[in-house]
């Protein structure tokens, strides 16, 4: 086992390479500034394609995360770049929020708070701030936290509310996307907004953000973790009246080791403890999604019992740490032969082994869904994070 361990970190090693040389060749907009803002299955640039703060945050994450593996100095400063074009156009210096999107002309388009978006500002903020010392980066990752806790918690319910207009006001339409209920509280975004934050407290060990980790992992506990089912709870109200809603495999594996590894990072034991259960637990029921071939499937309708029959590429990211992290936690090979197996399927149908990247997926009978190969919510973070999670897991 330890040859194919060795094996598997060393093609890991090799992918995360070919994921940054993609980004770094074919997304660097010359003429713009920053990155570009899509490029399809097909490998044309989109001319004109609005630019996503979530896009360009994660790509700040990837480079400055990916620079503390490599000691790479272009990976460091494509993530300069990402961070001098998010804090010049994308941050709000008026409200103190972040823009949604910005033109072409990097002149604002979409104004609202998405507290989505601030949370993953923050946790690219947060990473680069670890590789540069630039106080800029720390000092707006900690006026965003500071303005979601002003703004977006909800001091009588607990948790955090979805979106704000510019000026901190309520807003009609809360979506992330077009597929998501328009519901107050989500598991996405409490996701999240506990990742960042257990970010920057590694950067920043401040005794209020701490409990506030600790605070937000005993929300998603208490309410976002199906304890029966083991898997996640998406949508609710203000009030934590459940919208019920589809299993999503993809968020339930995702959770699995990320929400473990913010307890970690927040030094709570109790929670770690609790956590540690549920990483087992989550990727034991995660198991169901599982096809033949090693593939993780994308969603299902438990009320139709209808299966969303594709495969996204960031599903099978979550999937190598998920059930890696299993197998750290009971040393049941079990979860180790589905790590190869997936990573097997990843390796036949989701690298784009003539262009590099991933492709967003395939279907059922592996054709491939023909959408960005870089875009709005196509970004380097989900695969670059599985390379350097596994790389840095996996012992010599």
């Amino acid at each position: 086992m330890s040859a194919k361990l060795k094996q598997l970190k060393s093609e890991l090693s090799a992918e995360l390479d070919s994921i940054l040389k993609y980004w770094s060749k074919h997304t660097i907009d010359h003429q713009n500034g920053g990155f570009i803002g899509q490029i399809d299955f097909e490998e044309q640039i989109i001319a004109d394609t609005e630019k996503g703060a979530v896009l360009n945050a994660r790509i700040l994450w990837s480079f400055s995360a990916s620079y503390q593996v490599t000691k790479n100095e272009e990976h460091k400063k494509l993530a300069e770049r990402a961070f001098n074009f998010l804090s010049k156009y994308f941050y709000d210096s008026e409200f103190g929020g972040l823009f949604w999107s910005i033109n072409i002309d990097k002149t604002p388009k979409d104004t609202k708070n998405q507290i989505y978006a601030l949370a993953f500002a923050i946790y690219g903020l947060s990473e680069y701030y670890a590789i540069s010392k630039e106080e800029k980066a720390l000092e707006i990752a900690i006026n965003l936290y500071l303005k979601i806790q002003e703004h977006s918690f909800d001091p009588e319910n607990k948790g955090y509310f979805e979106a704000l207009t510019r000026n901190w006001r309520p807003i009609d339409d809360l979506r992330l996307s077009d597929k998501d209920a328009n519901e107050k509280k989500t598991m996405n975004t409490h996701l999240h907004i506990v990742e960042a934050y257990a970010n920057l407290f590694k950067v920043w060990k401040d005794k209020a953000l701490q409990n506030d980790i600790i605070g937000l992992l005993e929300t998603i506990h208490k309410y976002f973790i199906n304890t029966e089912t083991g898997h996640l709870r998406l949508f609710f109200d203000e009030n934590w009246v459940e919208k019920p809603d589809v299993i999503s495999y993809g968020h339930d594996i995702e959770a699995a080791w990320l929400l473990l590894q913010c307890a970690e990072i927040a030094e709570d034991k109790s929670l770690i403890s609790r956590y540690k259960k549920h990483a087992v637990l989550m990727a034991e029921v995660t198991q169901e999604g599982l096809d033949t071939d090693g593939g993780l499937w994308y969603e299902l309708d438990p009320k139709n019992n209808e299966l969303v029959a594709e495969k996204h590429w960031w599903v099978q990211a979550e999937a190598l740490i998920g059930f890696y992290n299993a197998y750290q936690l009971t040393d049941d090979e079990k979860y180790l032969d589905i790590v190869f197996k997936n990573w097997d399927f990843i390796k036949k149908y989701i690298l784009d082994k003539q262009n590099g990247e991933w492709f967003w997926g395939v279907y059922r009978d592996y054709s491939l869904i023909e959408k960005d190969k870089a875009g709005f919510w196509k970004c380097p973070y989900h695969n670059s994070r599985a390379c350097l999670e596994l790389i840095q897991r996996i012992k010599d």
